[in-house]
């Protein structure tokens, strides 16, 4: 198939609540600059895919809230290539209405599905990965997913279990599993069996349209009804009204557990998907005492193991601190053990409770 007729989609509006306070409900981490290069999460993400799908369909599925950021991050792009969730919904129906909308200007379109918060560090190997995938899905009515080698027991991610191989690199899924205990992910990982559930995803539009009507019908009902406003200029009204409707569900539990055509590609990206502020520290250049520094004036005195981000220009002294989050937005100042990081969706909430929005 040629490559005009594939499509990417880059999901782009959760809220990042595991960075704040960096990380805030009217600038989430997908539109931060974490790597000093100038470039966000989102525009690396963008970057990435241009080498294989074209400009042109490049589309990116936001809250309405985020478009002012998405326009003026990503320029290029057209209004028609921005869609705007009137409410957030998880994966599912977001991945469905990017379907709908893609399917109606092109029914022979195939398409990768990525969050735009992740980060990759092995170009070349991306680009070809998601070239085979793209041809396998051209070739097969097939929903394939991209299973990461894992490098070490992590709870924090799911499992792909692998069942029979197709080739060298793609296989039948056998089995998903939700983020395990530490025992078992220790388990996985001696097996040789398991692989990390990236969370990105190629199939044609149709294959995953029909996958909808089976296994997620109250979700399909929603889009048929208004099936002839796609790719019309009735297509966001339509939206605004029917959305918010939808149930919340992820594209894992409405389709990819129950579909009997799942495969997994088998790839090793140098991949995170920078859900944490450990998994920034893990993935950022650090000092001889092992801190690192987000683009921000540190003075650390028998302190190791810590990641500063601070905004604006202020000088950060420490003494006696080791293996901490710092991290200081303006208005809240967290520090937080790394260890404890899982507690920082809490603290949101407290925040919340006590203050209302105003530091969210």
């Amino acid at each position: 198939m040629a490559t005009n007729h594939r499509y990417c989609v880059i999901m782009c509006g959760g809220i990042g609540s595991r960075f704040w306070p960096y990380s805030r409900t009217d600038r989430p981490k997908q539109f931060i600059d974490f790597f000093g290069t100038g470039r966000s999460l989102l525009q690396m993400s963008y970057d990435r895919i241009l080498p294989v799908v074209p400009k042109e369909n490049i589309v990116i599925v936001t809250n309405e809230q985020y478009a002012p950021l998405v326009k003026e991050q990503l320029p290029d792009l057209k209004n028609d290539q921005i869609l705007l969730e009137p409410a957030r919904r998880n994966t599912a129906p977001c991945i469905a209405w990017a379907a709908y909308h893609i399917a109606a200007r092109d029914p022979e379109a195939s398409m990768i599905v990525t969050p735009s918060d992740h980060l990759i560090t092995r170009q070349q190997a991306f680009e070809d990965c998601v070239t085979k995938g793209f041809e396998f899905v051209e070739q097969n009515e097939a929903l394939l997913t991209l299973g990461i080698e894992p490098t070490r027991p992590e709870t924090g991610y799911g499992y792909i279990q692998i069942g029979d191989a197709v080739d060298e690199h793609i296989s039948k899924v056998k089995t998903f599993t939700e983020k395990p205990n530490i025992e078992l992910a220790k388990v996985f990982l001696s097996s040789g069996e398991f692989f990390w559930n990236s969370g990105i995803f190629l199939w044609k539009a149709s294959s995953v349209i029909n996958a909808l009507h089976t296994y997620a019908p109250d979700i399909t009902n929603v889009f048929d009804a208004g099936k002839e406003c796609f790719g019309t200029n009735k297509e966001t009204e339509f939206i605004a009204r029917e959305f918010p409707g939808c149930v919340s569900i992820s594209i894992d539990f409405a389709i990819m557990e129950k579909a009997t055509n799942v495969y997994v590609e088998k790839v090793n990206l140098g991949w995170n998907d920078l859900g944490t502020w450990s998994a920034l520290y893990d993935n950022s250049p650090k000092n001889k005492d092992a801190n690192v520094t987000q683009n921000c004036s540190v003075l650390a005195y028998n302190s190791t193991g810590n990641i500063f981000a601070v905004q604006g220009d202020k000088l950060v002294v420490v003494s006696g601190l080791s293996d901490y989050i710092i991290a200081d937005a303006g208005d809240v100042l967290l520090i937080c053990p790394k260890s404890e990081e899982q507690r920082i969706k809490q603290m949101v909430n407290d925040a919340k409770m006590d203050y209302g929005d105003k530091y969210l």
